[in-house]
């Protein structure tokens, strides 16, 4: 499925939505929905603190959603949107799921795949950043100049 800025768009703005679910409850406002064939079949947000688990990121509730709805691990005909870069653990996650395309919001200078592990993603997989780029970066840093 081949989506146009405005669908890319409107799924960020839905993964932007679940990174303030995140933030209402004091966790890192990061947000994630994965989209097969025109469809959300997975969602989620950061939950470390509530978990007490540093594995449960957005991107990993959304896969384990996705893979949930979907009925298997491989998300070979899904696109992950997520508000910031994925970190390496994620990538690793999205590689195994083989999902087929990721777009994010947000670039990860610290903690970012596409510096540490460029090659952590399925071969197949296509990449497409920046998508509404200012309201992902502004959402994220906010957070972390309050907390300071």
């Amino acid at each position: 499925m081949n989506t146009t800025v405005q669908d890319d768009e409107r799924y960020m703005r839905m993964a932007l939505a679940e990174a303030k679910l995140a933030l209402a409850q004091g966790e890192v406002p990061i947000g994630c929905v994965i989209v097969a064939n025109g469809q959300i079949v997975g969602r989620g947000h950061n939950l470390t603190e509530t978990l007490d688990d540093v594995t449960a990121h957005a991107e990993m509730q959304a896969i384990t959603a996705a893979a949930n709805t979907l009925g298997g691990k491989y998300l070979s005909q899904c696109t992950l949107y997520v508000t910031v870069e994925p970190c390496i653990m994620c990538a690793g996650a999205i590689g195994w799921a083989q999902i087929k395309k990721v777009v994010f919001g947000a670039n990860d200078e610290k903690r970012g795949f596409t510096i540490y592990a460029p090659k952590a993603l399925h071969p197949k997989c296509t990449i497409l950043s920046g998508i509404l780029e200012t309201e992902c970066r502004e959402l994220i840093q906010s957070f972390f100049v309050n907390k300071r």
